[in-house]
């Protein structure tokens, strides 16, 4: 089968992404081939390429938003039938048996391992996952759609839990790419406040359309204090931006997986009166089946640019250019 794989990490204008021949991959114990139908292209997914996240093995084949059907299943697999459509999000194992695990906090496992940078993901025909990690579906949505709630929307459901928001709050979101428009509109579906700051035209008018009640330049100060913000754009500059953006009490976000340096932080003007500075670090089961819950049950508009298989290349060297509205998603 024809794959795209992370050769040569380095700038995307170096193309560190190319196509390669590999094997129809074989399903062992409890896992699944899941036949990809569609597979959403992430920031991480272009750290991965650009060396940001150093690859951990060669060749990887990214892609951690994927949704298909169950194809084959291993000898040990039992929880899905063949012909089942499946998602496959970015947590591809934990041990089951350290503390974190076993107190319900498996995304700091420090055996975890990932799609799309531990074990092959969603950048091709084919992809084999665990069965306890692959996720059911709501019926109704098409793939393209789901796709992104695989990552972008269970990394911002969690990125949310992380800044406390409190009822009918103010957020403010730093970047507004695919985890951030849906994001916003969970907290809009509950009462809150949404202010975006972003450097891309085309995103602050998709905050405005999606009902986000301002928008404006990434290191512009918002309309009134933040109760809460989340910072999804890789830009460590925004950390002091953001933080003298909160009300007392407020609570930054960081919600992505790599993250430029931060300058200093002044503690009179960025951290007193009891502001706090948090990280995400992946994401557990439970965050992706109360999500994908939670969104059955909410109008939840997901902005795709959609790109054939052959142009995954394209797709993230337009990622990296903010030429993407909402989410890419390759499709077969």
């Amino acid at each position: 089968m024809d794959a795209w794989a992370v050769i040569d990490p380095g700038p995307i204008s170096t193309r560190p992404l190319r196509r390669v021949r590999r094997r129809v991959p074989v399903p062992r114990g409890r896992e699944l081939r899941i036949e990809v139908s569609a597979c959403a292209v992430c920031r991480t997914d272009l750290h991965l390429a650009e060396g940001d996240l150093p690859p951990r093995a060669p060749g990887t084949v990214p892609g951690h938003e994927v949704v298909g059907r169950v194809d084959a299943r291993g000898p040990e697999a039992d929880l899905y039938e063949p012909g089942d459509r499946v998602g496959v999000a970015w947590l591809a194992s934990t041990c089951g048996k350290c503390r974190y695990c076993r107190s319900g906090d498996e995304n700091l496992c420090p055996e975890s391992t990932y799609t799309g940078w531990d074990r092959d993901g969603g950048f091709a025909p084919y992809l084999t996952a665990d069965e306890r990690f692959v996720h059911p579906l709501p019926p109704g949505s098409a793939d393209p759609e789901v796709a992104p709630l695989l990552c972008a929307g269970i990394i911002g459901y969690r990125a949310l839990q992380r800044a406390e928001l409190p009822d009918r709050g103010v957020l403010g979101l730093y970047g507004f790419g695919a985890s951030a428009h849906l994001a916003a509109q969970v907290a809009l579906s509950r009462g809150a406040i949404v202010h975006v700051m972003t450097r891309s035209r085309r995103a602050r008018t998709l905050a405005l359309e999606l009902g986000c009640h301002s928008a404006s330049g990434a290191y512009e100060p918002p309309p009134e204090p933040l109760d809460s913000a989340i910072l999804f754009a890789p830009v460590g500059a925004l950390v002091p931006v953001a933080l003298r953006a909160l009300d007392r009490g407020g609570t930054l976000a960081i919600a992505g997986i790599h993250l430029s340096e931060i300058p200093p932080i002044d503690y009179d003007h960025d951290l007193f009166q009891e502001r706090s500075l948090r990280s995400v670090t992946a994401n557990t089961r439970a965050d992706a089946r109360e999500f994908l819950e939670l969104v059955s049950h909410i109008d939840l508009s997901v902005a795709t640019t959609p790109y054939p298989f052959d142009a995954a290349d394209r797709a993230l060297a337009d990622l990296s250019a903010d030429r993407v509205r909402g989410a890419a998603v390759l499709r077969s």
